[in-house]
């Protein structure tokens, strides 16, 4: 799926981002990550194994929650959930906390603020239906 570009600019916009996956007892599972944009993909990076990706690899299917700063006509404040497949990508994790860093932190920030950071994974998540309040629904 295309992604809007008014998704897109709230994507690249620093906003952190909320990534639900899936635990085996089929309950949800939420982490706060950092996320930028690969083409149509949504990208985050992990520089360790965690629940998220172990969930992950057991089932593809993630959503996205970010929260606007702007509000609608009638008040509301704006919201967009993607909901996707995502796979997992060994190695890149450093560079892509790097980029996403000078977005989330500010420019000129090391990050991760360590030598010789592990290379970690990067998950890719493919688009394919778009919710919330905003002009991304209308």
């Amino acid at each position: 799926m295309k992604i809007p570009q008014s998704v897109r600019k709230l994507i690249e916009s620093g906003e952190l981002a909320h990534l639900v996956t899936i635990n085996p007892d089929g309950s949800p599972q939420v982490t706060i990550v950092w996320i930028g944009l690969d083409g149509d993909d949504i990208v985050c990076a992990h520089l360790g194994e965690r629940r998220k990706m172990q969930n992950i690899r057991n089932d593809k299917r993630v959503s996205i929650s970010l929260e606007a700063k702007t509000k609608n006509a009638i008040g509301m404040t704006e919201y967009v959930v993607l909901y996707g497949d995502a796979r997992i990508e060994e190695s890149g994790a450093p560079e892509l906390l790097q980029r996403l860093a000078e977005v989330y932190i500010g420019p000129g920030v090391k990050f991760p603020p360590m030598d010789n950071p592990p290379a970690g994974f990067i998950t890719h998540i493919n688009v394919n239906r778009i919710t919330g309040v905003g002009s991304w629904t209308e």
